[in-house]
Formats: C-alpha cells, sequence, structure tokens
C-alpha cells in the first residue's frame, strides 16, 4: 500500500510521526477513531515534555479520554505507526479500545506479537482486534531515517 492508499487515520499517523521527528523525538504517531471520526491524535514527546510516558498511544488516549470524558474508549479504533511497547499495550487494554491498527513491528520494543505478547496473557482482562503492516514501509523508513541521522 502506498501513502496515497492508506486509510485517512494512519496517514493522519504517519503525519504526526513526521512531526515528531522535526521535533527531535523518535517518530511515532497514533490516532484514535470512534464512529468513524478522528477523536485524538498524538506525537512521541518523552523528551520535550520530560515524561518517559509521554509516548504516542498514551497521550492519544489521555486526549480521547477527555473528549469523550470517559475511562473507557469503548468502541474506537487506535491507529499507530509502530507496534506498541508493554506500557501502551497495558493502556490500550485498560481503555477497553475495540481495534488496534499498528503500522511497524518493533522486534526490540514492541509487546503486542513480540516481547511481553501483553495481550496474550490470562492477566489482560481486554483483548482488542489487532491488525498489522498497515503503512510499514513508510513507518519504518521515517525511523530508519530518523535514528540514521543521529549517528
Amino acid at each position: 500500500m502506498t501513502r496515497w492508499n492508506l486509510p485517512q487515520p494512519m496517514q493522519r499517523a504517519l503525519a504526526a510521526a513526521r512531526a515528531a521527528a522535526c521535533a527531535g523525538e523518535v517518530p511515532i504517531g497514533a490516532v484514535i477513531v470512534k464512529d468513524g471520526q478522528i477523536i485524538a491524535e498524538a506525537h512521541n514527546t518523552p523528551r520535550i515534555d520530560h515524561d518517559p510516558t509521554a509516548h504516542a498511544e498514551i497521550r492519544a488516549i489521555r486526549a480521547a479520554a477527555k473528549a469523550l470524558q470517559d475511562e473507557r474508549l469503548t468502541g474506537c479504533e487506535l491507529w499507530v505507526t509502530l507496534e506498541p511497547c508493554a506500557m501502551c499495550a497495558g493502556a490500550i487494554a485498560h481503555a477497553r479500545i475495540a481495534r488496534l491498527y499498528y503500522a511497524a513491528s518493533d522486534p526490540k520494543g514492541g509487546a503486542v506479537e513480540h516481547g511481553a505478547r501483553v495481550f496474550d496473557q490470562p492477566q489482560c482482562l481486554h483483548r482488542p482486534e489487532v491488525y498489522s503492516g498497515i503503512g510499514e514501509a513508510e513507518a519504518a523508513a521515517l525511523l530508519r531515517d530518523f535514528f540514521r541521522d543521529r549517528r
């Protein structure tokens, strides 16, 4: 799938990831959709905010919960450019997000199909539907270029 064939939420997540890179942050973007409408979007800001929890997914979840005035994001979709880490996967489960779409896999830090595999654990009380690889080439290129330029 080329950038122009990608679903609108992933295009927006990739745009947020590019904004993160321009700000000197690891280029990861996230978008939350409810009933076909984007209700929140964010990018990584741990360095800017001096906050190790300021991942794109966490920031988008917080914004969506505030917009909906509910800690449960039932019926929502999360679109993110990189496989979520264990912290973000835990937040996704606690928020009761219905579907997770992510672009690039993360064998080192991911916790959905790699590492902790949070949603496969018996302690996980909610498991979203998971779809991976949507926009993978562009998301992976953003990350590769970002880290190459810093070496």
